[in-house]
């Protein structure tokens, strides 16, 4: 009689453990079919600063979209600019406003609000463009340390190589892969049941703080997310670092001490973006998890989707001589007029 007593005991035990999970994955199923927003907690620790934080991120955005949308309408309205070059300066000019868009006017809203809430679908949309944009710029600044290693390796060839056709074939083709590696991002992030309460411990929508909210074991998924920012960095920064090394080679061999110092400013403004902005990002999305820090991760957010979309245009403008010559006409004939 033991033996079938304790097989009938263990019989139950089983059916008993597979009950609770059943209603346990019930229990998170129907969690998140009633989830239809998140809390924002990035600087809910931060109580006494909020007036003070909604102004510099008032005056920073504000910076962002002046400074960017100037150096489209100078592009736009000046000829000399109408080349390979400020074509991409434009196009970063147009993503740095795009992503900025999309992650300050709701940080400045929950600033001044006491629900720091945004909805699910708000978060996934939030999650996409940005994220999309972000993976944009990457490529691009590879594209553009390419266009500077045509124009100074090939001087005579350049206008022939980087054409329209080839400028405009290159920028369809990075947001298109942009738009797909975020697809595949975001829905590697929101496919996952989430378990409340549902804080994101960042001031918008970010992968990993997002990621975390889920109810499972994601390091499969984190793994999957970092692979692919790893794979991105690698493409554009080897496309960097390929480009300056032929560029720093071909400056050396100028004699010229004046030519020299031409060539290496033509490149001082794009090596100074592509310093800060992959080193923030290199920071935050290739570090094990395990380094994940609320006060750091914040600080450097803060950093590549605030301080440089507005810093850009300053880089651009304040160290470029034909855009410096350009703005002095538009106000000459502002004057004149």
């Amino acid at each position: 009689m033991l033996p079938v007593a304790h097989g009938t005991c263990k019989k139950l035990m089983w059916e008993a453990l597979v009950d609770v999970q059943l209603l346990s994955r019930e229990m998170i199923l129907r969690n998140q079919t009633s989830l239809h927003e998140f809390i924002l907690m990035g600087f809910t620790d931060l109580h006494n600063l909020q007036s003070f934080l909604f102004i510099v991120f008032l005056s920073i955005y504000v910076l962002t979209l002046l400074g960017n949308i100037s150096i489209v309408t100078i592009i736009k309205i000046t000829p000399r600019l109408h080349t390979p070059m400020y074509f991409f300066i434009g196009n970063l000019s147009l993503i740095d406003i795009c992503y900025s868009s999309t992650i300050a006017p709701k940080t400045l809203v929950n600033l001044v609000l006491e629900i720091k809430d945004i909805s699910y679908l708000g978060c996934v949309v939030q999650l996409y463009i940005f994220v999309t944009f972000a993976i944009a710029e990457c490529f691009l600044l590879a594209v553009m340390a390419y266009d500077r290693y045509v124009a100074i390796c090939n001087p005579l060839l350049y206008l022939i190589v980087m054409n329209k056709r080839v400028c405009f074939l290159l920028v369809t083709i990075l947001y298109t892969i942009s738009l797909v590696l975020s697809a595949v991002h975001t829905n590697n992030v929101f496919s996952v049941a989430f378990c409340g309460p549902y804080k994101i411990s960042s001031f918008y929508c970010d992968l990993l703080p997002v990621l975390k909210l889920s109810c499972f074991d994601t390091f499969i998924r984190e793994l999957v997310l970092s692979s692919i920012s790893v794979i991105v960095l690698l493409i554009s920064i080897s496309g960097v670092f390929l480009s300056y090394i032929y560029i720093i080679s071909t400056i050396l061999r100028i004699r010229s001490s004046e030519g020299r110092r031409k060539a290496f400013s033509t490149c001082a403004s794009h090596f100074i973006t592509v310093t800060l902005f992959f080193g923030t990002l290199i920071f935050i999305y290739v570090f094990p998890s395990s380094h994940y820090s609320l006060n750091k991760n914040r600080c450097v957010s803060v950093v590549y989707t605030m301080i440089i979309p507005m810093v850009n245009p300053m880089i651009y403008s304040l160290r470029n001589n034909d855009v410096k010559q350009a703005v002095k006409k538009i106000m000459k004939k502002k004057q004149s007029s």
